[in-house]
């Protein structure tokens, strides 16, 4: 067994791709205290909340645009946003432009919630790369900018679509 500091050589890791889905992975369920049905709603609220924060930045969210941002069914987006509205985090109302579509947006306590998550993020963050220097972490976060964009700009291209079908010799 490695020891927690040594790091896997590039051969054991995969691709850089496989170690960023991994990581993602990881990270996605994760939370700073011991697994609660308190804590996972409250991971739940800060997903929806952080997509209908994200989404708003280019377009007005919606619970068809949620669904996608956050990778499941427009029932299941649905239920989140539903939930996060009864706790204060989002609030619903008629779109400007089409009156049977709503429009989802963060309310003042849904912005203060985000504000906890992102201090707790970024705990985590300098956590995690303690022993890097702060040019290392700038170069990172740069990194990670550019993949973020790269990745709405270039979301229908990077959908997964299953096994290829090849014929066998």
């Amino acid at each position: 067994m490695k020891d927690r500091d040594e790091t896997p050589s590039l051969q054991e890791t995969g691709g850089p791709g496989q170690t960023l889905f991994e990581f993602v992975r990881h990270w996605s369920r994760r939370s700073s205290a011991p697994a609660s049905h308190q804590t996972e709603q409250n991971g739940r609220y800060v997903l929806v909340t952080e997509a209908v924060c994200s989404l708003s930045k280019r377009a007005p969210a919606t619970i068809n645009s949620v669904a996608r941002e956050i990778g499941i069914d427009q029932s299941g987006a649905s239920r989140l946003v539903r939930d996060a509205v009864e706790a204060g985090y989002l609030e619903m109302t008629p779109s400007p432009r089409d009156a049977r579509q709503r429009v989802v947006a963060v309310t003042r306590a849904g912005r203060r919630l985000l504000v906890d998550a992102h201090h707790w993020q970024e705990e985590v963050f300098v956590r995690l790369t303690d022993d890097w220097k702060a040019e290392e972490r700038a170069v990172f976060h740069h990194a990670m900018l550019r993949l973020l964009k790269r990745s709405h700009d270039q979301e229908e291209q990077s959908v997964f679509r299953g096994p290829q079908k090849t014929e066998m010799p």
